[in-house]
């Protein structure tokens, strides 16, 4: 059985790291935000807005539903429009994550994807899921960070740990 506690210790450093890319990001101009760097999404606005959508995305499936539509990302001119959206979606996510038990971590939860698909998986590989997505693309924008000549931010799962015992 997976344990409660450690899914919510997973989306504190979830949270942790998501406000570390938006620090790296804040002082950004339009231009390298949105300038098109050859990644899996373009640019670091693309990418950084497929992480908070994806979030949210989840979120809504665990409520129930299956939303069809994505972020434009053409909606978030500048980091902090995108960071506003975050914390909204991060206020609502953190309570949902407070308020899971052992009992509904193993409940299927079945949902509709994109393309019209069904899916369906227990609530805690779907959590467990996210926040691996959510760090595959922060390694991303890291790159592009480099490519950018800005010196990126870890996000390390340890070094949150690190951080919490100082």
């Amino acid at each position: 059985m997976i344990d409660v506690r450690a899914v919510q210790e997973l989306y504190r450093y979830n949270r942790w790291a998501n406000a570390r890319v938006f620090e790296a990001i804040s002082g950004l101009a339009p231009d390298p935000f949105t300038r098109d760097l050859g990644s899996s999404h373009p640019s670091l606005r693309d990418t950084v807005t497929h992480i908070v959508w994806a979030e949210w995305l989840y979120l809504q499936r665990w409520k129930g539903t299956s939303p069809r539509t994505v972020f434009p990302p053409s909606d978030f001119p500048r980091p902090g429009d995108l960071k506003a959206r975050w914390l909204a979606i991060e206020l609502d996510l953190r309570a949902f994550v407070e308020s899971v038990t052992a009992e509904r971590l193993l409940d299927i939860v079945r949902y509709v994807n994109r393309q019209g698909e069904t899916w369906e998986y227990p609530l805690w590989r779907q959590m467990v899921h996210l926040v691996n997505h959510s760090s595959y693309h922060r390694g991303q924008v890291a790159t592009m960070l480099r490519q950018l000549q800005v010196q990126p931010v870890a996000t390390d799962f340890l070094l949150y740990h690190d951080e919490l015992s100082q």
